[in-house]
């Protein structure tokens, strides 16, 4: 969920920096007639462009493109096969001596006591322990305590205790994006890979994977099922038809069957398809192919015999295709559903679907394709079409709606409008974060997640918010033990996946996944307060943009940073560590001194308690003590903002120290190139200098500094994978900035890092790392070939030095995101597939074998230089010897 601090600025991020003045701040700031007003100004934040009252899905779009893009630019789309061509060329290649080891071990409370600046913190709100987004759940049905967890980018966790501890057991898979998860007749368990949340054809995806015995094994790649059909693809549902003998898939290419005792290489068939015309004729599709297509749900009628499926097919911005598809035999032929009663078949968008257990009702929760095109417009604050239920349990309705946006508002959610303002109701996200399910036992006791979790005993006639994403601004909150009267009923915020346990003699129990991880409680509660599956610290998933570490000036260790997806910003001091008189970890906890989300990290290697934070575009925040508060109260300000005000800043943006005077110079990138003298005494944005107009519409995706040569490279249209998108290098060398000149086999991809060669005091040998794959895979337009490129003369010219493909030894074809280069001249470059080391130009080395294969994004030297850190996106952050 994206809400905003208000006793400062808003803030955009998950973790929803806020306090009880928020809703007078946005009435405030919204005017009756106006529309939406821009509630902060590009001189307090550095950006200006995102609106307090509903952008909220623009918004959260905006950080998925920034990860995804990258990867998919320019075409949009990556053939079947790329992830397994660069995994089978990853197992050949020469392995490096040394060994990783995980960082983030230690659990993560985003509730500490001590870390509540009063505009930047989230601790207090009642999040308590969180990981990272988890996106599929199951529970073993023959083994009591088993339960298994799919996490957005981390792989697969399994828990034998009922969610109190947990251990990864597929983190040697090419693909750790889970899509979907679901435990088969045969007690073995389905895992689909490819996030389905997050964009419409994730390349994440390698296809689906089968394990026999999931309550003592590990997945590995001969756990395949199927060929490449479902490579590059998100997967959202599997599902089982035992009756008719069938497992399905709802992916982004479509509904796709295979029978449930085919051999393990027997392929999938697409049996669903309408732009393809594949299982049903005579539907236009409306859109163009990136976009086609999309199957977000299918579920098997109960008591049907298995012949009876329901599929719903659309885009979540609008197609003609959108609509619900039926089956009565079994999925080989379709007919398009013509809802009636509360539900317009003109506004179906994505939407989940929930069949009571004796198939007697179905329940549907639904987005607006309508709504989500106006939601910048005023009086838009949900795309959220609504709530339904067929009481026939007829695809055809007749339907009637049971919850809407406002209705659901007023049952003790935090998003009510005297809660938090006009701005945020429940399903502002709910293209993104919606499901809805049935306890197995009562079909009239149905759960709802959207960003917040609800609950209805009475088949949908009341509703009771179950799942709160803070306590700011409600009427029961204080800061005060004594006097806050807030029940337990808080989670993270953005849901994403319902299960139910039904061992036998046990107590059932639903668990939800979200954006923080995992939670549970026993579906006959009617009581308050929810099981933390976060709080050992085992459900280790969090997806980081950064990571930097500095020493202890008390000699304890090094205070180690990141700044994370929907998590903030992370701080794990050494256990005992002071600070200013002041114990730091007494808990052995990492805390979370900066809400929202977090993006670059700079950290003083000298002093680790001094830090500067990136919100989001660019919007930086300085500490000079850990971001420690002597109260509790939330009173404090040891957060200051240094936002330079750039107007078009990614929502990741870059920002570094120089690498040879890092207390005399820190750069950073968004329209424009930045430069600051001030660093650690800077106390406003105004400390910011522009050195350099990259150009409207350009935006920096890298930047580096050595010896006060500067290097940014820049993408735009930067939110697009199309033949628009254009990329380029500038740089100070010489004493005055100018534009790089590129050769013509330069690949037209972002370009996602840069590294200034330490050998070569002039500055002019670096080099430049290029994301996503290699134009073998990907459709669009000069995608090029080469990941690592090199210049030696200033950008006079360049070469590839990715390494002959043929040869075991080269680079593999995989996105690359971050370069360092060692004081020996080693070359270190991180990627969605692990870090590679190179010492002789062409020839690489895979650096260790046992760090999971979550995407490396970001790498940094240990303050003393013998270690490297690695930030992955879902796994934590771990480190090694430098090689």
């Amino acid at each position: 969920m994206r809400v905003y601090s208000a006793r400062r600025r808003p803030r955009r991020g998950a973790e929803r920096s806020g306090r009880a003045a928020f809703a007078a701040v946005a009435a405030a700031l919204l005017i009756a007639g106006t529309g939406p007003v821009t509630a902060y100004g590009a001189d307090e934040t550095g950006s200006g462009r995102h609106d307090l009252a509903g952008e909220e899905s623009h918004e959260l779009m905006e950080s998925l493109d920034a990860f995804n893009e990258p990867r998919l630019s320019p075409g949009g789309r990556i053939a079947p096969g790329a992830y397994a061509d660069a995994w089978a060329h990853i197992t050949h290649m020469p392995v490096a001596s040394g060994s990783w080891n995980e960082v983030t071990t230690s659990p993560y409370n985003e509730d500490a006591l001590h870390y509540r600046d009063r505009s930047a913190s989230n601790s207090g709100g009642g999040a308590g322990h969180s990981a990272g987004r988890i996106a599929a759940l199951a529970t073993d049905p023959t083994h009591r305590g088993v339960v298994y967890a799919g996490a957005a980018g981390g792989g697969v966790f399994r828990s034998t205790d009922d969610g109190a501890t947990w251990a990864p057991i597929a983190d040697r898979l090419p693909a750790l994006s889970v899509g979907a998860l679901a435990v088969a007749p045969d007690g073995s368990l389905w895992l689909a890979t490819g996030e389905a949340t997050t964009a419409s054809d994730n390349y994440l995806g390698s296809g689906v994977y089968r394990l026999a015995d999931p309550v003592t094994g590990t997945f590995s790649e001969s756990d395949k099922v199927g060929g490449t059909e479902l490579d590059s693809a998100s997967i959202h549902t599997v599902t089982f038809d035992p009756a008719a003998g069938y497992v399905f898939a709802a992916s982004s290419h479509g509904v796709f069957r295979r029978p449930l005792a085919a051999g393990q290489s027997t392929a999938w068939t697409k049996v669903l398809a309408p732009c393809a015309g594949v299982g049903v004729d005579g539907v236009s599709c409306g859109v163009d192919s990136h976009y086609a297509d999309i199957a977000n749900d299918i579920a098997v009628r109960p008591g049907s015999d298995g012949t009876a499926l329901l599929a719903n097919v659309a885009w979540r911005s609008g197609a003609d295709y959108n609509g619900f598809y039926y089956s009565d035999d079994a999925g080989t032929t379709w007919k398009r559903a013509n809802p009636t009663g509360a539900i317009n078949p003109a506004e179906i968008g994505n939407a989940s679907f929930a069949y009571a257990a004796d198939g007697s009702k179905l329940y549907v929760s639904m987005e607006s394709p309508r709504l989500l095109t106006r939601a910048s417009g005023a009086g838009v604050y949900s795309v959220l079409a609504g709530v339904y239920v067929s009481r026939s349990g007829d695809a055809g309705g007749s339907f009637k709606q049971i919850a809407t946006s406002s209705s659901l508002s007023t049952t003790g959610s935090a998003m009510k409008v005297s809660e938090i303002g006009t701005g945020y109701q429940p399903g502002s996200q709910s293209w993104y974060d919606q499901v809805i399910a049935v306890d197995p036992s009562d079909p009239d006791h149905v759960y709802l997640g959207l960003e917040e979790m609800f609950e209805s005993r009475d088949g949908g006639a009341t509703w009771k918010a179950i799942g709160r994403y803070w306590d700011f601004g409600m009427p029961c909150f204080s800061y005060d033990p004594a006097v806050n009267t807030c029940d337990g009923d808080v989670m993270h915020s953005d849901q994403h996946a319902l299960a139910f346990s039904q061992w036998k003699g046990g107590t059932p129990e639903v668990f939800v996944g979200n954006d923080g991880g995992a939670y549970a409680r026993p579906t006959a509660q009617t009581t308050t307060g929810w099981r933390n599956l976060n709080a050992s610290g085992t459900l280790r998933n969090l997806q980081y943009y950064s990571v930097r570490a500095g020493r202890m000036t008390d000699g304890s260790g090094d205070a180690v940073w990141g700044g994370l997806q929907d998590n903030g910003v992370s701080l794990l001091a050494p256990r005992g560590a002071t600070y200013q008189g002041r114990q730091l970890n007494p808990d052995g906890e990492m805390v979370s001194p900066f809400g929202g989300d977090g993006g670059d990290q700079l950290v003083n290697p000298d002093n680790g308690c001094q830090t500067v934070g990136e919100y989001v575009d660019l919007a930086l925040q300085i500490t000079d003590n850990c971001g420690y508060t002597a109260s509790d109260d939330g009173s404090e300000d040891v957060i200051t903002d240094i936002a330079p005000g750039d107007p078009g800043a990614r929502f990741i943006a870059p920002f570094s120290a120089d690498e040879t005077d890092p207390n005399g110079l820190w750069v950073a990138g968004g329209q424009y190139v930045w430069g600051n003298t001030k660093t650690w005494q800077s106390t406003s944005g105004a400390d910011w200098t522009k050195l350099y107009d990259l150009g409207a519409g350009h935006s920096a995706s890298a930047i580096a500094s050595r010896n006060h040569v500067t290097w940014a490279a820049w993408c735009g249209p930067c939110y697009t994978v199309t033949e628009s998108f254009g990329r380029g290098i500038a740089t100070d060398l010489g004493g005055s900035w100018h534009q790089v000149t590129l050769p013509g086999d330069f690949p037209n991809r972002y370009i996602s890092g840069l590294a200034i060669d330490l050998s070569d005091a002039s500055g002019q040998t670096v080099y430049a790392v290029v994301n996503g794959f290699s134009r073998h895979w990907n459709e669009g337009p000069g995608a090029g070939y080469g990941h690592i490129w090199r210049t030696t003369d200033g950008g006079t010219t360049w070469a590839d030095v990715s390494g002959d493909a043929a040869a075991s030894d080269s680079f593999p074809d995989a996105p690359a995101n971050a370069a360092l280069v060692t004081g020996d001249g080693t070359l270190l470059v991180a990627t969605d597939l692990g870090v590679f080391t190179s010492t002789s130009a062409g020839h690489w080395a895979r650096l260790g074998t046992n760090l999971p294969t979550s995407p490396a994004v970001y790498l940094s030297p240990s303050p003393d230089g013998t270690e490297v850190y690695v930030a992955t996106h879902g796994r934590g952050i771990w480190r090694t010897r430098m090689p």
